[in-house]
């Protein structure tokens, strides 16, 4: 029998996240994944990329792996632009107008991914075991039992779901959750344009659809996140080349002249998803685990880097005052906070899509008025981007 203090199962960014955060601490920390990650190399950048915000990037400088990030491919990003389609709707930011160094970075999953996989297999307090299959768990009064599907047992006094939108230990733990169908597929695919994008990140909304162009270090390639309705999707997805460089060209507005498609195209379906608790007995949820958000802002993995962060944060303090880690009353806390943060911003992407959607006159108009204002109103664009950055949500102890 194996003992931890604290078990993370899903060794995906957010779970090493935890992870990487709690070493140090004077715990024993084990981390569960199936798959150890494939080494990136200079080959073609990956499809899928997220749109990391300040406090993010706060977290992963202090997790010391920001640097490694960096050197492999990062692209920071100094405007972005938000448009409706036929219309005089806009609103754009610029980091030199705002006093800022940058206003995020568009970077590969598996980039972020393998910093921290390497971060957490140089560190002592940290046993990465992949590939692993949780089998079954029980919660004790003291410690939860786990048992790995090679029938190896472990003990700890805390286990972390970070094991997914469709999470083992969520559903074994009997947590309800809510969720719903957004009735869209995100389509993404990497995109060589005619003119550079000048590092900046660019969305226009069109009917039913959304498209977002995410600027890579290459300044000709972007990374397009295209949120549709499924048959839509469908059929852009396998559609010709040709006919698709020519549509994509079309719907963003020939803004950066033609487009020509550089990789695979991949669809997804797109569900909000929220847990009823994000925590319970010897029992924490992190990112997809407790929450899935529409893709609409790329805030998801913000999301989860924040629940990373308040999490470390009151595991630490837990353990340095003496009290047990795995108290769902002393998880309460944890709880609390990510709870609200997760119900504003699917409320706030929730509204932002129903107003988006479609080509109600009326609609239109009170977006386009609401884009102008917000766009030319003294300081509005601040608090937006302060939102965006993710400065009001930092944990006490990022600050």
């Amino acid at each position: 029998m194996q003992t931890y203090d604290v078990i993370v199962a899903g060794g995906g960014m957010v779970g090493l996240a935890v992870a990487c955060g709690l070493q140090g601490s004077g715990m024993k920390i084990a981390v569960l994944e199936r798959e150890a990650p494939q080494a990136t190399n200079d080959s073609a950048p990956a499809l899928r990329v997220s749109a990391i915000n300040a406090a993010s990037e706060r977290l992963l400088q202090h997790l010391d792996v920001w640097s490694a990030i960096q050197a492999n491919r990062a692209s920071a990003y100094h405007g972005m632009e938000v448009w409706d389609r036929d219309s005089f709707g806009r609103i754009e930011f610029d980091d030199a107008q705002q006093g800022l160094a940058h206003l995020g970075h568009i970077i590969e999953n598996p980039v972020i991914h393998q910093a921290l996989w390497q971060k957490a297999s140089e560190t002592r307090d940290i046993t990465l075991i992949s590939p692993a299959e949780l089998q079954q768990v029980a919660f004790g009064d003291n410690e939860a039992f786990v048992t790995l599907g090679d029938g190896t047992m472990m003990t700890a006094r805390l286990l972390v779901a970070a094991d997914g939108a469709n999470s083992w230990l969520r559903n074994k733990a009997d947590i309800p959750l809510a969720f719903w169908d957004y009735d869209h597929h995100a389509l993404v695919a990497n995109i060589r344009t005619e003119q550079p994008h000048d590092a900046v990140a660019r969305q226009v909304f069109h009917g039913e659809g959304i498209l977002a162009f995410l600027p890579l270090s290459d300044p000709h390639l972007s990374s397009i996140v295209w949120s549709l309705p499924p048959q839509e999707a469908t059929r852009l997805q396998s559609m010709p080349e040709e006919v698709f460089n020519q549509q994509l060209s079309v719907a963003f507005d020939m803004r950066l002249g033609l487009c020509k498609l550089e990789s695979e195209r991949k669809a997804f379906p797109l569900m909000g998803r929220y847990a009823r608790n994000f925590a319970a007995h010897r029992l924490a949820l992190v990112g997809d685990a407790a929450h899935t958000i529409h893709p609409l802002a790329g805030q998801g993995v913000n999301l989860g880097f924040m629940d990373a962060a308040e999490l470390i944060g009151e595991i630490k303090r837990l353990h340095q005052q003496g009290k047990d880690i795995g108290q769902h009353l002393y998880l309460r806390r944890y709880e609390r906070s990510r709870k609200h943060s997760a119900a504003v911003m699917l409320a706030s992407m929730q509204g932002f899509r129903e107003l988006f959607k479609g080509n109600n006159p009326a609609k239109k108009l009170l977006r386009d008025i609401g884009l102008s204002l917000a766009d030319n109103l003294p300081g509005v664009k601040p608090r937006l981007l302060k939102q965006a950055m993710g400065l009001h949500d930092l944990p006490e102890w990022l600050r």
